[in-house]
């Protein structure tokens, strides 16, 4: 690892400054977890770290009626997962949050830090994705908003300027009904980032699905709402196998990777597999429910 000068800012301003006057040399660091790891590997050698740990701006999970959750881009997974706010207005994201990595990860990563990181591998982007949950990025020129799906832009690549910072993540209000599940496959116990994973957000009445918001990661580049699967829930009553053509129709529509964990056509079958059983799971029914054998 190469020497570094190591900077902290007190103000979103006074970072996005350093930022434009560094450059390219220049990383944020939060966390670290995964910025240690690229600089001990040397896949990236920095000239300076510049801290955001001393930027209020960036830290404290709260709720507002009719704006929903925010959640600081210095929240930590453990933060998140233990937050009674998260867990009343939000529960599927709290879970997915104790799920995240392993607990070293969990007890030092942040929510921020890893959307910028953005490995396509992880839990955090999908889930906010069905939540249809906001990101706020800021600099010295001001901040603006934007969906999960405009901030992912592709593999490890997102909408960032290189004077901005992740300031928060804005959960809004779920409507009245509105219920979530999250599941992830990992190929064995010892590893930590999915295969693939799915995140289910519904609106429902009993059996009948008046709205839903699907997406797909890990499997992936990026995560993906599946849209064409929202609207094929929307205003059924859902049966085991009305799932199963769902899970047929999310099969279809991705554009699985293949790699060194997995090959496109295994990573395909998984999520479909994983998305009947998601939405078998979100409704309550055996996912052999009326299915031949």
């Amino acid at each position: 690892m190469r020497e570094f000068d190591y900077l902290e800012p007190a103000s979103v301003e006074e970072a996005s400054r350093m930022l434009a006057d560094v450059g390219e040399d220049a990383r944020v660091i939060a966390g670290g977890t995964a910025l240690m790891l690229a600089m001990r590997q040397r896949m990236l050698a920095p000239t300076h770290l510049i801290s955001v740990a001393r930027i209020e701006r960036l830290r404290g999970i709260g709720f507002e009626t009719g704006h929903g959750l925010r959640i600081g881009a210095l929240a930590r997974h453990s933060d998140i997962a233990r937050s009674p706010l998260v867990q009343a207005h939000a529960p599927v994201l709290a879970s997915m949050a104790a799920r995240v990595a392993n607990p070293q990860v969990r007890n030092q990563g942040t929510l921020g830090g890893n959307l910028c990181y953005a490995d396509p591998s992880t839990d955090p982007p999908g889930c906010l994705m069905a939540l249809d949950a906001r990101v706020v990025l800021g600099s010295a020129r001001g901040e603006r908003v934007l969906t999960m799906e405009e901030f992912l832009v592709d593999y490890y690549v997102t909408a960032l300027e290189p004077d901005e910072l992740v300031l928060e993540i804005r959960v809004p209000p779920q409507p009245a009904g509105s219920e979530g599940v999250y599941t992830r496959f990992l190929r064995t116990a010892a590893e930590h980032r999915p295969l693939a994973s799915v995140a289910l957000v519904v609106r429902r009445d009993g059996a009948l699905c008046h709205e839903a918001r699907l997406a797909i990661g890990a499997s992936v580049p990026i995560p993906a709402r599946m849209r064409r699967a929202e609207a094929f829930l929307a205003g059924r009553r859902i049966t085991a196998a009305v799932a199963a053509e769902a899970a047929d129709i999310v099969a279809q529509d991705i554009a699985p990777v293949s790699d060194l964990r997995g090959s496109a056509g295994h990573r395909r079958e998984m999520v479909r597999a994983m998305t009947r059983r998601t939405v078998a799971e979100q409704f309550g029914l055996s996912i052999d429910e009326g299915m031949s054998a």
